[in-house]
């Protein structure tokens, strides 16, 4: 947890080295990749739309209150999710121990996949966010990120339960993928709060 503050810390103080992404295009083949989840085994991606469709969501980092939004989204849209045929499965930024930690304290209903490199959320089109899509709500002296305040900030937020880790820029996304493995419906967050219609993954899977 040490190391994965620094690292948001270092990252908060460059701020975003990357470009965003445009993500996947509808009919594009998604990327499989193996990963390990979170409890140690490794998972392809392919498994997770061999024989239904894919909800394939790619995580805000752990100590953002988007992610806990999201969360509590999914288990109320979790039974629409099942009458579809969509198979849910989250890529994150944490390691392991960390992902089996958070996917308990957030009742998580599906897999948590690894991605502490970011490989496939750049596999899937999804850099770092500029900082406006980051920071649009917040103060204006956050806007050039100072060292003093994400220090601050991360104390904060430790206090809270919630610590600040891994990359604070990195862009989410969900795509629905069909049994073809190609995108069906990719969404694209503006920020971090743009969370998808359940309606509309489900029309996809459907259509699938």
């Amino acid at each position: 947890m040490e190391a994965a503050e620094a690292r948001w810390l270092a990252t908060w103080v460059t701020g975003p080295t990357e470009p965003e992404g445009s993500g996947l295009a509808v009919g594009a083949k998604a990327p499989d990749l193996t990963l390990i989840d979170d409890r140690g085994n490794q998972r392809t991606l392919a498994e997770f739309w061999s024989g239904q469709p894919a909800l394939v969501m790619f995580w805000r980092h752990f100590g953002c209150g988007c992610g806990a939004d999201r969360a509590t989204r999914l288990k109320a849209e979790w039974a629409q999710y099942v009458e579809a045929g969509l198979n849910p499965v989250i890529v994150a930024q944490g390691e392991p121990a960390r992902a089996a930690k958070y996917r308990a304290q957030q009742h998580l209903p599906c897999p948590v996949l690894c991605d502490p490199g970011h490989d496939a959320y750049r596999a899937y089109g999804l850099g770092q966010w500029t900082v406006e899509r980051v920071l649009f709500d917040a103060p204006a002296e956050y806007w050039s990120h100072p060292r003093e305040l994400g220090v601050s900030f991360q104390g904060s937020r430790r206090d809270e339960g919630r610590p600040l880790v891994d990359d604070p820029w990195r862009a989410v996304g969900e795509f629905v993928i069909g049994t073809d493995g190609r995108v069906r419906l990719p969404h694209l967050y503006q920020s971090c709060e743009d969370f998808p219609d359940p309606r509309v993954l489900t029309a996809a899977a459907r259509l699938s």
